[in-house]
């Protein structure tokens, strides 16, 4: 968007929408089947790591956040078995429960790459630099839910609904500066170069 002055403003709804952009983007990659999400977004006062699968993340830097996927017990098996067969493993190797340690890293790696994917696209777009936790990964039983706070000056917290392709749902939960970034003279845009392009380069001038 545009202010008074004619200036592009990137704003938290912009990081937020990028963030939504990157789930459905590796996670779709990943697994081989189409992920969405709702046009909706739900105003919250409080992230929360909710049953069956709670996961989250912490980043800092250029502005400072929390990101929390919830999965429920259902979305966290077929994501989980989409990825290991989009790898060419059969079903015989699948761990069935959701509990077990191959579904939690599986997701947990998943998370790794949606976040790291999100970073560096903000990073690039806003000529800053943003740093993120390792994810961490919780199995829940139905009755627990775990308040996630994190001190920030002036906090905005969102929740949006995913799909996956099987319509089973999970949630993420966006707790961030409430901040925007307005571009106040032209520069040149940084563009981000993937593993590959970094091995030709290193390649050529050998």
């Amino acid at each position: 968007m545009e202010n008074n002055k004619g200036e592009k403003v990137i704003t938290s709804a912009d990081i937020m929408l990028s963030l939504c952009d990157s789930v459905t983007s590796v996670l779709t990659t990943a697994t081989g089947n189409q992920v969405r999400y709702t046009p909706m977004v739900q105003r919250i006062s409080k992230t929360t790591l909710r049953p069956d699968v709670g996961t989250f993340v912490l980043f800092s830097g250029s502005f400072s956040g929390m990101v929390v996927i919830n999965f429920p017990k259902e979305s966290a098996l077929e994501l989980y078995s989409a990825y290991m067969t989009n790898m060419g493993l059969s079903a015989s190797d699948f761990n069935a429960t959701f509990i077990s340690d191959e579904v939690q890293n599986s997701l947990g790696e998943l998370m790794n790459q949606m976040i790291g994917n999100f970073t560096g696209k903000v990073s690039a777009e806003l000529h800053g630099n943003i740093t993120q936790s390792q994810p961490k990964m919780l199995a829940l039983p139905h009755e627990l839910q775990i308040n996630m706070n994190m001190t920030l000056d002036n906090p905005v917290v969102r929740r949006i609904t995913f799909f996956t392709q099987g319509s089973n749902v999970f949630y993420l939960e966006l707790a961030m500066d409430d901040t925007d970034f307005t571009v106040v003279r032209e520069f040149q845009e940084h563009s981000q170069l993937s593993p590959d392009d970094i091995l030709d380069l290193v390649n050529g001038e050998l």
